[in-house]
């Protein structure tokens, strides 16, 4: 009796499509609103004006966020599906060029002649669409297209990206407002970015510095385009 046993191997391409819409709407959150508050705060508003902006700003960036994702999400979907109904048309009309082509992709891949012949003919005997679309068309169950995950998902993480900046400006006196929400977004954002990539596998360190350097752009920038509306103002 063989000690050999079925493994369950769990890969981090599974959550690529979640991952991406958390770690953007999450990103963005901080960074937009962020960014928002201290340009608005550099300006010279009060308190009640920064707030305002930051709610403003959360709402109108978990909605556009949503939108966005839907529709670019949805694009993807539309010319899967297009892509889909087309090759179901041709499995049903031109069963044998089909199946050759699909022979021909094990060929490419090192399989010998009779192998891919004999691999093509099985897969499409069990499932002759599902075998096309993964092989040929690149679909498959873990990469295809969701739509409205990817936009509820993307308008929650933002929201709750956003409400971090906006919970510090809330508490932290109107002085100190700019820096204490900057310094705390810029903490929020290398962890976000260790997080995300730990979960997707790839190294922690050099997505902390890369999102903590845009978030620091983003920033500034604004900082400083609100010093100078205030000031001309």
């Amino acid at each position: 009796m063989t000690r050999l046993k079925l493994h369950d191997e769990r890969h981090r391409v599974t959550r690529v499509g979640w991952l991406r819409a958390a770690v953007l709407g999450a990103n963005d959150g901080i960074v937009s609103t962020a960014s928002l508050i201290v340009g608005v705060a550099a300006a010279s508003a009060g308190r009640s004006e920064v707030l305002v902006a930051g709610v403003a700003g959360l709402v109108a960036g978990a909605m556009s966020m949503a939108a966005g994702e839907y529709v670019s999400v949805s694009s993807q979907s539309d010319t899967e599906g297009a892509d889909l109904t087309r090759e179901r048309g041709e499995l049903a009309t031109q069963p044998e060029a089909e199946l050759e082509e699909l022979a021909g992709l094990y060929r490419s891949r090192g399989l010998d002649a009779e192998t891919a012949r004999r691999t093509a003919e099985q897969l499409m005997a069990h499932d002759a669409l599902g075998a096309h679309a993964r092989d040929e068309l690149g679909i498959s169950e873990i990469t295809a297209a969701r739509p409205v995950q990817a936009a509820f998902t993307s308008a929650a993480t933002f929201t709750a990206g956003a409400a971090a900046p906006l919970a510090l400006a809330a508490v932290t006196p109107a002085g100190a407002l700019a820096a204490v929400v900057s310094a705390g977004s810029l903490i929020g954002l290398a962890l976000l970015g260790a997080v995300g990539a730990q979960a997707g596998g790839a190294p922690p360190l050099k997505a902390a510095v890369r999102v903590t350097f845009w978030g620091a752009l983003a920033m500034a920038l604004t900082a400083g385009i609100g010093r100078l509306v205030g000031a001309a103002i």
